[in-house]
């Protein structure tokens, strides 16, 4: 149908002839999104299903707090208060018994999911806290099943704290920092297989499997930090580009009972990115992958009687493109048999695969399954969240093992995430949409409501006093599909008058900006642009999620392409419409977002007439091997694809207003990528503005930070769209 047509159907909310713009009573600003608390969302944070399956924890004001999932609102217990022993808790978790507990505290971020804190135990009959550990911060602490022991990562090594009599059993000995990693997982497969945790207790807690990172041959990155010293303080990290080395990486089952440790044979792999115990405690599923990332392999370790514990493959998942890596590996309790999603059939749906390699697929259907939640073994239903009604929703849904008697439990259409009770007799729903902030609400397995935790009712009242405009969402035409978009209008639209239009995209693989959720101080910012005369659209080009394997997988070998000319298609659509003023439209994105505006200010240099590219990748040479090989294969086979869309080739097309900021300390997408597009940028004598922040990593965040960048880019909006 196409925006002109969707566009002009939009109905401008009013009461009566009242604009919402007139019932405005505060005023937005980045002050008032940035650097306060004014419009903060409700949220449980924290929260941990007790045993019973009747009653959570959560963390608030410092303490942990025991409720009834049943008897909303009433604190049963507090379970340990932080104040009371001036610990301030950063994250929790229970022995298996739950007579103990593992507080995190002081905890120092490393990347973006790995972290050091000093843990504490808790013994809550005696009432005793004690350290685990006293040498310095350490990473991943676990107890062990019988919560007599506790299992941890310090300097690249696992050791085992034995809590009856506080012995500390070093079980590596070979760590070095960027050599030798046990236990915990190195930079990229942290960042690409959301990893870092990389041992796992045995179900008895006989036996430790973990993985082994030999980053010898990895290139290295370093950056500098500047603290005000009279030299900067150098970074150094093991960080494999596209086409550079990897880690080597291997698998080993540590036997706490013999302190014998043994190699698993696992075969040809270049990858080992999930491992995990069945509910036998000689038997150990693991999953190897190839380079190309195409074909990914399910294996089984068992334990014999002389201790070896060789892999065989029972399944494999194989794909012309690439194969995602399953986050569950949900192990069934009464079968020889495991749960997993797959884009098999091309869309990714839930199959049961028995340990003897035969596969029943259970969900079907022209619709992505997006996260598996559970099983209620019991009575033999899964639970699990899907976008069936569109790719910007997420629902929940229950079917049995057979793949029959599926029920819809969401009974609002938006974004529903759910968080089940031990036993899956209860859940919490996390629900939001696009203009609506969290609701959160207890319901049993049917799906019935028993209570509401939290509804954001204050929040929602300030929303109406800053005027905020409907979030709509449209269809657009790209270069080839009809796209799926929303757009947020001034508050005071005229459709009479011509308005800039600001595009907030991202594009990536996989990913999606288009989603009928609760988008917090984004939106917000959206909001203010809105405010100050500027449509605000995003668009989910091809390559993203949840329109199947074919759409998502169809930027193949090209990064940036496709997406570049739907972009410029979708932008040539808006140009035409009435009320759009086709001189002023601009675009602004943060990494693959800021990658893609680059492409569109330099490829569609005449539509773009402002562009702001955040962190950007500029050629996936200089960006990690696993992500970037897993779209592109290495630059070695695919120069091309590599090289034909790196905006640094296309420098010489561009004629709008650019800016380029970048955290100097980005781990993640090096400011290299920004100094060598400013580099080719300088040397063809094109025009631009560079804004580098000191020390500071992808995210650009802490202290004034984000207030200083957003009050940039607005200024730079302003005076140039």
């Amino acid at each position: 149908m196409g925006i002109r047509i969707s566009i002009l159907l939009s109905v401008i909310l009013s009461v009566g002839n009242i604009t919402i713009a007139q019932l405005q009573t505060k005023e937005l600003s980045n002050e008032v999104i940035w650097a306060s608390n004014e419009l903060s969302t409700e949220y449980v944070y924290a929260v941990n299903s007790m045993n019973d399956g009747e009653h959570y924890s959560a963390l608030e004001d410092n303490k942990i707090v025991k409720y009834s999932f049943t008897d909303f609102g009433k604190v049963i217990d507090v379970i340990f208060d932080g104040n009371n022993h001036d610990i301030e808790i950063d994250d929790y978790s229970f022995s298996a018994d739950e007579s103990k507990l593992l507080i995190s505290t002081e905890q120092e971020s490393i990347y973006r999911r790995s972290s050091k804190s000093n843990y504490l135990i808790v013994n809550m009959a005696e009432g005793i806290v004690t350290k685990l550990y006293s040498e310095g911060r350490q990473m991943l602490a676990d107890f062990s099943p019988d919560g007599t022991k506790v299992a941890f990562v310090f300097q690249n090594n696992i050791y085992v704290k034995n809590l009856d009599n506080n012995k500390i059993e070093q079980i590596t000995h070979d760590g070095v920092p960027n050599r030798i990693i046990n236990g915990s997982a190195d930079w990229v497969y942290e960042e690409e297989f959301e990893l870092t945790k990389a041992f796992h207790w045995s179900p008895k807690g006989t036996k430790i499997a973990y993985l082994k990172f030999d980053e010898t041959e990895v290139p290295e990155f370093s950056m500098d930090y500047h603290f005000g010293g009279t030299y900067p303080s150098i970074y150094t990290f093991k960080y494999p580009k596209a086409g550079e080395k990897n880690a080597k990486v291997s698998l080993h089952i540590h036997s706490l009972e013999s302190g014998n440790t043994t190699k698993v044979q696992v075969g040809d792999y270049e990858y080992v990115p999930r491992l995990k115990w069945t509910n036998d405690d000689d038997k150990l599923v693991f999953l190897t992958m190839n380079r190309h990332q195409n074909e990914l392999h399910y294996v089984m370790s068992t334990m014999n009687d002389k201790g070896g514990a060789d892999g065989k493959i029972f399944y494999t998942d194989k794909s012309e493109t690439y194969v995602e890596v399953d986050h569950t590996l949900y192990f069934l309790k009464d079968e020889e048999a495991l749960l997993k999603t797959s884009e098999k059939d091309g869309f990714n749906h839930i199959y049961k695969i028995d340990f003897n390699g035969k596969e029943t697929q259970i969900t079907k259907g022209e619709w992505d399954v997006v996260d598996l939640k559970g099983v209620n073994e019991d009575d033999g239903r899964i639970y699990y969240t899907s976008a069936e009604e569109g790719a910007m929703y997420k629902s929940l849904y229950t079917i049995n093992l057979k793949g029959s008697k599926k029920q819809r439990l969401s009974s609002r259409l938006g974004t529903n995430e759910a968080v089940f009770s031990e036993g899956m007799k209860y859940y919490m729903n996390y629900y939001s949409n696009a203009n609506e902030p969290y609701t959160i609400t207890v319901h049993n397995s049917k799906g019935k409501e028993i209570s509401v935790l939290k509804d954001n009712a204050i929040l929602k009242e300030k929303i109406k006093k800053y005027g905020f405009s409907t979030k709509e969402f449209i269809k657009i035409k790209g270069a080839k599909d009809s796209l799926n978009a929303f757009i947020i209008k001034p508050s005071n639209f005229d459709a009479s008058k011509k308005y800039p239009v600001y595009f907030n995209i991202y594009n990536g693989p996989g990913s999606n900006m288009v989603e009928d959720s609760w988008a917090g101080r984004n939106l917000y910012y959206h909001q203010l642009l809105a405010q100050k005369g500027y449509i605000v659209i995003s668009v989910d080009t091809r390559g993203t999620m949840y329109r199947g394997a074919d759409f998502k997988k169809s930027t193949y070998l090209q990064l940036g392409k496709l997406e570049t000319e739907d972009m410029i298609a979708v932008a040539q659509e808006v140009q035409n419409c009435k009320y759009v003023d086709k001189n002023r439209v601009g675009i602004m994105g943060w990494s693959y977002g800021g990658y893609m505006t680059a492409l569109c200010m330099t490829k569609g240099a005449d539509i773009f007439k402002m562009g702001i590219a955040v962190a950007p990748v500029t050629n996936w040479r200089w960006y990690d091997s696993i992500y970037t090989e897993r779209f592109m294969r290495t630059p070695q086979e695919n120069a091309n694809g590599y090289d034909d869309n790196s905006p640094i080739n296309h420098v010489d097309k561009l004629k709008g207003a650019f800016l380029l900021v970048h955290g100097s300390g980005d781990d993640n997408v090096h400011v290299q990528n920004s100094m060598e597009l400013a580099n080719a940028l300088i040397h063809r004598n094109v025009p631009f503005d560079f804004f580098v922040y000191p020390n500071k990593n992808h995210g650009i965040y802490g202290g004034k930070t984000r207030l200083h960048l957003f009050n940039k880019m607005l200024k730079f909006t302003e005076e140039n769209l």
